[in-house]
């Protein structure tokens, strides 16, 4: 049990035995009435969003996540097969699970993989990754990089818009909570 003075982003609440991982909260303290602290909370399984206040102070359920390093090995067609770093156990992940994460996800690469008495959550990537641009139409004379944007593909077979003057061959670093170009690596 915690108190909402103590939510953090990314903390697994259970309300209504649902599991709910907090995305924002606000802490208000209006000039008449009593504190509250507003919150967006996800849905881990259905991935459902939710705006819900709490009482300030008022006690909520957490739920025991464990967060374990694990190395993403391959995808079999189905499903995601990551290796745990301590133990060398591989794990099985449904593409429901991965969901988008899997557009970021080269072979060997490290993710945190949240676990809740024994099934996954949900996977946790690094803010950014550098990802190498597989294709993209060649770039014309004169092109800047604020005059506008085009299709690229990257390796991981994720298209995103970059800017004009990018080629194919170029490694860029991509936001992997947007989806959107960051700037080349």
């Amino acid at each position: 049990m915690a108190t909402t003075n103590d939510l953090k982003n990314g903390m697994v609440l259970k309300i209504d035995n649902q599991l709910w991982q907090v995305v924002e909260f606000q802490h208000v303290k209006p000039g008449k009435g009593p504190a509250f602290v507003r919150t967006k909370l996800k849905n881990v399984l259905s991935g459902k969003n939710v705006d819900k206040t709490f009482n300030a102070g008022v006690k909520v359920e957490t739920a025991t996540v464990d967060r374990r390093d694990m190395q993403y090995l391959y995808n079999d067609g189905t499903d995601f097969i990551f290796m745990d770093l301590d133990n060398y156990e591989q794990l099985q992940v449904g593409a429901e699970i991965v969901g988008d994460a899997k557009n970021y996800m080269l072979e060997n690469s490290n993710a945190i993989v949240a676990m809740h008495e024994g099934a996954v959550l949900f996977i946790e990537l690094p803010a950014s990754v550098v990802l190498e641009v597989t294709y993209t139409e060649p770039g014309l004379q004169g092109d800047r990089s604020n005059s506008g944007t085009k299709p690229a593909t990257v390796e991981t077979g994720y298209e995103l818009q970059v800017p004009l003057f990018l080629e194919q061959g170029t490694k860029i670093k991509v936001d992997t909570r947007t989806g959107e170009y960051i700037n080349r690596a």
